[in-house]
């Protein structure tokens, strides 16, 4: 496994354990399970973790939420290519969330900031909430959190993005993701599910078909990102090559 992403090791396992939200013991037993590459070895003998290791660790956790037991886990990341980046496994982990129903979390100020490893602005609180990572409540201190995608806001607070920037971006994602839901509703009503109600009077297969259509979600939302991901490539290949 590699410790990839192309950042200096600079977490203590105790900080690697506070970020990601688990105890030191867990860090400790998924690294003798191999679920976790090694650290890298510091002054002193001091091992050292980083990014990788956290999106590592933050897709572990995702994984057993879905009820994976660890050696179906040990088989998930075994199918991963070794020289994935933090941002890569970051995906990944979006991806196993967007399965489970929308869920937020309470959570206060100081758990947010024992995941980020430091203190919060309130700009750093303005742009989880323009990323739609949290959500205020009454209390200044208290936030209904979206873990799916908490690590990966925490990541970008770093990014040198103004908060007006991650504002349009959300507005034009949230735009065309609501456009492409509501195409892809009406090519399978039209298409699909209007002709099959049409020749079939079998309730119980009027019933598969809607279980059919429910399961339907994953496979349309891997095929979105892949998708996405590509034209994302060829954009940014496209725009910088002219530079």
């Amino acid at each position: 496994m590699a410790n990839g992403a192309g950042e200096e090791p600079t977490l203590t396992v105790d900080e690697l354990a506070a970020r990601a939200g688990v105890t030191v013991r867990t860090v400790r037993f998924y690294s003798t399970r191999g679920l976790l590459p090694p650290p890298a070895i510091g002054p002193r003998r001091v091992g050292r973790y980083g990014a990788a290791h956290l999106s590592r660790l933050a897709l572990i956790e995702e994984l057993q939420h879905h009820g994976m037991t660890l050696a179906a886990i040990e088989r998930y990341l075994a199918r991963l290519p070794d020289d994935l980046s933090a941002h890569d496994l970051a995906i990944h982990r979006a991806l196993v969330a967007s399965w489970s129903p929308d869920s937020a979390e309470e959570a206060t100020r100081a758990h947010l900031e024992r995941r980020a490893g430091r203190a919060l602005s309130e700009d750093d609180i303005d742009r989880l909430a323009a990323m739609d990572v949290l959500e205020r409540t009454g209390d200044p201190d208290a936030f209904r959190v979206d873990p799916a995608v908490l690590h990966l806001g925490i990541r970008l607070l770093d990014v040198p993005v103004a908060l007006e920037t991650l504002l349009a971006a959300r507005t034009v994602v949230q735009e065309h993701t609501r456009s492409a839901a509501r195409e892809l509703t009406r090519l399978f009503h039209d298409e699909v599910w209007g002709p099959y109600r049409e020749r079939e009077s079998d309730p119980e297969q009027v019933e598969s078909m809607k279980s059919l259509s429910a399961h339907m979600q994953p496979m349309v939302v891997q095929a979105l990102v892949t998708a996405f991901q590509r034209s994302m490539r060829e954009e940014l290949r496209a725009t910088y090559a002219e530079e």
